[in-house]
């Protein structure tokens, strides 16, 4: 499908977390435990998604979640 006023182009996001092992680094504690919350169409959505995830565990301070731009690993020479 051609990307129309109603279509615009998909730029996929993915977003996850889990527990750090430390605050300051990005390796998880249990690899088997880390939450995917979903793959979005856009940055927006992605970005909602995210802040619900962080809101739902803002107690926990080891606890992050991060948005992936899918669509720049996919095609990496696009502009």
């Amino acid at each position: 499908m051609a990307e129309t006023a109603e279509t615009p182009k998909q730029l996929l996001h993915i977003v996850f977390g889990g527990e750090l092992k430390d605050v300051q680094g990005i390796e998880f504690k249990d690899l088997s435990k880390v939450d995917v919350v979903g793959i979005y169409p856009n940055y927006r959505t992605a970005y909602d998604a995210w802040k619900a995830a962080a809101h739902r565990t803002v107690d926990n301070a080891e606890m992050r979640y991060f948005i992936v731009h899918l669509h720049r690993l996919l095609t990496p020479d696009a502009t």
